[in-house]
């Protein structure tokens, strides 16, 4: 048995001053630091990959222009070196001895260069080189350097039958900008050695690599295709870093030698690094750590000064904020019950807009999430730039009628048509007549692709026409039928679009091909790559995510199909829907 003596028990005794004081204390900076600990490892992941995303999303953006800007060169060269009627030109030329002539000649060359300059105004210099002659530069549509190599040019890659070279100085005498350039040999008669040589235009490059886009002091490291560095943005980067970049790398991200190497790989052959320091990518989380630090200090300070001040009165408004607190995470929408203090209710009602915007930003979550599946949707639908397209149909449109080609005129008409509904920025919702419209034009094309070598119907009743249906829904399915189930020489196809009399829409798509092995049909529910790879880029997994977005379980999707059988057919039953229902 222990023994207390009266000194032992008085020197235990606190004063409720101090006592108070404690409790305030830990009972301000206990809370606080339990939420900052939550916080920080919320926070940190959600500022990371915020960060990390950005900056992946500008690289990607840099990196799809820059490779816009070689298939543009591509493009672009090839109507200089490939086109029949200038090459049959420069070959003329080459040969020609006649002084009026060769001046002829001479005039409609540089005409068809000027129109080629005009049209795509991603150029810059274009020239035609004949290497070995006194003067190597034949034509040009500005004054060219004609005693640099350009072979001795930083390379970047060979692709698709050309040389590509830069970023480097242009060889405009005029001008000092940087530029990216393509080299390409010309067949030409008398089997002489000419080439094609264009650059980009003046400003292109500073377009494409913008470090404004990114909120961050950024190195861009440029990689050609043999894995050496062609462009370095910053020589400070230590060379151990710069190393590192050459090396070949399947992740996108990385961390070295104080660095974050973010990477993308291109298709064509090069690879675009973005290099950050870790103190510049951290700088905003270190920004929120210095205020949570300052919060904690100022929370701390206010209470050690509240609790001296006011210690009497503190005690039960300081419970009633408490118990706020806790009845936050049993009932969050609750509203504050008020002290009638008029420090504690300033504190309370600040405290009741925090609720209120954690409960908006619980709902703003929920909603996102609906979106979701919305939006990979249009993502799939912005992949091309229809643009660039439309007008590159409508001047082979114009070049058939010139010369007389029905066939091409007929291809590129219905081709136009179709790209205008695939691409357009209508409504995901449209009508079945629009979606049968859409199928005529497909299968018309695919027809003429295919030597019409299959046929195709489409029955639709006409009650079914005004019915809103999900845009897509029924090309996949026609595609898969092109693709997989036509047997040689005699196919057919039938689209039957009716209502069973219940409210409800049949959709199917029967082919007369030899049927799907097992497993098949599951695969082509989720085969995204393999779709990506053929015609419009879209599969039946997507007609199956969209009608699980629109419809969820009052939809059915099926394959009926046997191995040896004749034919498959894919039916769709969904509720009829007019096109207010799907934006209630």
């Amino acid at each position: 048995m222990t023994v207390f003596h009266p000194s032992q028990r008085h020197s235990q005794v606190r004063s409720l001053r101090r006592t108070l004081i404690g409790f305030l204390m830990v009972g301000s900076l206990l809370p606080l630091l339990l939420v900052g600990l939550l916080s920080y490892t919320s926070i940190y992941e959600i500022l990371f990959g915020k960060i990390k995303s950005g900056v992946s999303a500008s690289l990607n953006q840099e990196a799809a222009a820059l490779e816009y800007t070689i298939n543009n060169l591509d493009f672009a060269s090839k109507q200089f070196a490939l086109d029949g009627q200038i090459v049959s030109e420069m070959s003329a030329y080459l040969q020609e001895k006649q002084i009026y002539r060769k001046s002829q000649i001479m005039t409609s060359i540089n005409e068809k260069m000027n129109l080629v300059n005009f049209t795509n105004p991603n150029l810059g210099l274009t020239a035609y080189l004949l290497p070995g002659s006194d003067d190597p530069v034949l034509f040009s549509n500005l004054s060219m350097d004609n005693t640099v190599d350009i072979r001795q040019l930083p390379p970047l890659l060979r692709y698709n039958g050309a040389e590509y070279f830069g970023p480097h100085q242009t060889l405009y005498n005029n001008g000092d900008n940087m530029v990216f350039s393509e080299l390409r040999s010309v067949q030409v008669e008398g089997g002489q050695d000419l080439y094609i040589y264009l650059e980009t235009n003046y400003s292109l490059f500073r377009h494409i690599l913008n470090q404004q886009s990114y909120g961050m002091e950024v190195t861009h490291l440029l990689v050609n295709d043999h894995g050496g560095i062609a462009y370095v943005e910053n020589e400070s980067i230590p060379s151990s870093v710069q190393e590192r970049v050459q090396l070949a790398s399947g992740s996108q991200h990385e961390e070295y030698g104080g660095y974050h190497l973010f990477r993308y790989q291109s298709q064509q052959g090069w690879q675009l690094v973005a290099v950050v320091k870790k103190s510049a990518f951290n700088s905003e989380i270190y920004s929120w750590l210095g205020k949570m630090l300052v919060l904690a200090l100022s929370t701390m300070a206010f209470a050690a000064l509240l609790a001296l001040l006011i210690w009497k009165r503190i005690y039960r408004p300081l419970r009633k904020v408490n118990t706020e607190i806790v009845r936050m995470a049993e009932n969050p929408t609750a509203p504050v019950s008020f002290t009638n203090v008029e420090e504690f209710d300033f504190v309370l009602n600040n405290f009741q807009m925090m609720k209120n915007k954690v409960n908006e930003l619980i709902a703003a979550v929920a909603v996102n999430e609906q979106q979701k599946s919305q939006l990979e949707i249009e993502k799939l639908l912005s992949q091309i730039n229809p643009h660039f397209l439309h007008n590159t149909l409508n001047t082979m449109q114009w070049l058939a009628r010139m010369n007389g080609q029905k066939e091409i005129d007929k291809l590129a008409t219905l081709l136009v048509k179709l790209l205008h509904y695939n691409l357009g920025k209508q409504s995901l919702i449209v009508t079945v007549a629009d979606e049968i419209e859409a199928i005529r034009l497909y299968m018309e094309l695919q027809r003429i692709r295919y030597d019409y070598e299959f046929g195709f119907q489409i029955h639709a009743d006409e009650e079914t026409m005004d019915v809103a249906v999900p845009r897509f829904l029924l090309q996949p399915i026609v595609e898969n039928a092109i693709y997989h189930g036509l047997s040689d020489g005699n196919g057919k196809i039938e689209v039957s679009v009716r209502s069973d009399g219940d409210g409800r829409l049949l959709l199917s798509v029967a082919d007369n091909g030899t049927g799907l092995a097992p497993g098949e049909a599951e695969k082509l529910l989720t085969d995204d790559e393999g779709a990506k790879r053929r015609g419009l880029g879209i599969g039946l997994s997507y007609v199956n995510r969209m009608l699980n977005l629109y419809y969820k379980d009052q939809m059915t999707f099926r394959i009926e199909s046997e191995p040896g059988a004749v034919g498959t057919t894919v039916t769709i039953v969904i509720p009829m829907k007019r096109k207010e229902d799907f934006d209630a």
